[in-house]
């Protein structure tokens, strides 16, 4: 494994955080964009859409493939998900719950392609930085937070109506009889409610954010173990040791980072439906 820029260790795990932007401002970090996770989470986009497209075209009332089977497993199981804490009726909440889980899944999942592959093969396009996992970078993953919020808000005003909704941001969780009670409550309510709106999206995308960047960062500390180890040195006794050991350490953590990645879309998912069902929900 060859050096990347130059700077050992310190600069092949610099050279790997680094996102192939492109500046639609020059100098301006706010109007840049990373390109590669763009790429990368409209491609997994489109395999998921593709792929259950595909199925549902193909369905067969007689013996289903294993295709078909793996499908109707995952849409069961998150419709049982759905259905356990969403109880009200809408023909969008189920769908947006199975798109959530498997496009963040298939985010998740490119973690675990070598660390190096498609990296190597934009280098021969002449891409010099590629991250290819898309839920390492936070404007990704808050993206998808502030989307799901936003759906969340637009349920509070049509679902409550803007009086309704006024009426329970200002009037829980301190409750109270007494109308002067109410207006002295309001304030603290509103601090609260406040607080708590902004804090879902940014604790649901950093969540995602941190453990996916951590186990990219753990592969990483793995593949230096042979970093600018020539051919020579690989084939001696040390050198095979240390390629036996990035090997098992490498599918150790790419057998536990399976349940990490189906975890956080796991988690992603539910989140979003618990938010989703407390826009609906008319009690307070």
């Amino acid at each position: 494994m060859s050096e990347a820029s130059g700077g050992g260790i310190g600069g092949y795990i610099k050279h790997h955080l680094h996102n192939n932007t492109l500046e639609l401002v020059d100098g301006s970090s706010f109007w840049t964009i990373n390109v590669d996770s763009v790429i990368y989470t409209l491609l997994t986009a489109v395999v998921f859409l593709g792929f259950f497209g595909y199925i549902a075209k193909s369905v067969k009332s007689g013996v289903p493939s294993r295709a078909q089977n793996f499908v109707e497993l995952i849409i069961n199981f998150v419709n049982d998900q759905v259905n356990d804490l969403f109880h009200y009726k809408s023909k969008v909440v189920a769908p947006l719950a199975l798109s959530i889980f498997v496009w963040v899944f298939l985010m998740n999942f490119m973690d675990l392609i070598p660390i190096d592959l498609l990296p190597a093969v934009g280098k021969v396009a002449d891409i010099n930085y590629m991250r290819v996992v898309p839920s390492t970078d936070l404007n990704i993953t808050f993206g998808m937070s502030f989307g799901v919020i936003l759906l969340v808000m637009f349920y509070n005003f049509t679902k409550k109506g803007p009086v309704g909704y006024f009426k329970e941001y200002t009037g829980h969780p301190f409750e109270a009889s007494n109308p002067v009670a109410k207006v002295v409550l309001a304030l603290p309510n509103i601090l609260l409610n406040t607080v708590e709106t902004i804090a879902k999206p940014v604790s649901l995308g950093l969540r995602l954010f941190g453990n996916l960047y951590a186990g990219e960062l753990i592969f990483m500390l793995i593949a230096v173990f042979t970093l600018g180890y020539g051919l020579e040195q690989l084939m001696s006794f040390g050198g095979i040791v240390m390629m036996i050991a990035q090997f098992l350490l490498g599918l150790m953590w790419a057998l536990f980072h399976i349940l990490i990645i189906t975890l956080q879309a796991f988690i992603f998912m539910m989140l979003s439906v618990v938010y989703l069902a407390q826009s609906h929900d008319t009690g307070h």
